[in-house]
């Protein structure tokens, strides 16, 4: 997942030769091409099946049972982080709120009004980069919550901050993804498989 965004300096000229740990401390950022980057770096180390806690080909909604549920979904993300407009059919409310204007979709402001109203919210991993994510999980702090798409980090930790569920997507062809993103910015889908943890 990439944020686009560098209106403010980086905390760091360079992530190259930094441990992760270092690097880490700017997934703070407020340029969101070098949160975006440390964000990227983060998950190669914890979407990695040697780290024990993934559950490979696992998709977002297994095991939740949608019937008549109030859901509130911030991202558009239908068709995408394998979920369908037929997911949701039994459900009573679907809420669908996206920073960008998306056909279905109110504008990300309606979470104010919304997310306190839900029972079970789907939050895209990209509210961890544009630091929306304490906001949005406050306001759904009554909610099972279930954090996917790609920027998804399998890291234990985020549990401990009410978080139900993490969906995110594992490299499967590692190889082929690094040339993609070399030759051009891609969804890494089709590099990769869906995982919770």
């Amino acid at each position: 997942m990439h944020t686009p965004g560098e209106t403010v300096p980086r905390m760091f000229g360079s992530l190259i030769g930094l441990s992760l740990n270092q690097a880490g401390q700017a997934m703070l950022s407020w340029n969101m091409e070098e949160a975006s980057e440390v964000f990227a770096a983060v998950n190669a180390f914890y979407n990695n099946p040697a780290c024990g806690f993934l559950k490979p080909e696992a998709k977002t909604l297994d095991g939740i049972d949608l019937h008549d549920r109030t859901v509130g979904m911030v991202g558009m993300m239908l068709g995408h982080s394998n979920m369908t407009v037929e997911d949701f059919l039994c459900a009573k409310h679907l809420y669908i709120m996206d920073r960008e204007e998306k056909a279905g979709a109110m504008p990300d402001s309606a979470c104010e009004y919304y997310l306190p109203l839900c029972d079970l919210v789907i939050i895209t991993g990209s509210a961890a980069i544009n630091k929306t994510m304490p906001r949005l999980l406050e306001l759904s702090r009554n909610a099972e919550v279930i954090l996917t798409g790609p920027s998804v980090s399998c890291c234990p930790k985020l549990r401990d901050l009410g978080i139900y569920r993490l969906s995110g997507r594992v490299i499967t062809e590692k190889e082929e993804m690094l040339k993609a993103i070399v030759e051009k910015r891609t969804s890494v889908n089709r590099f990769s498989v869906p995982f919770q943890c």
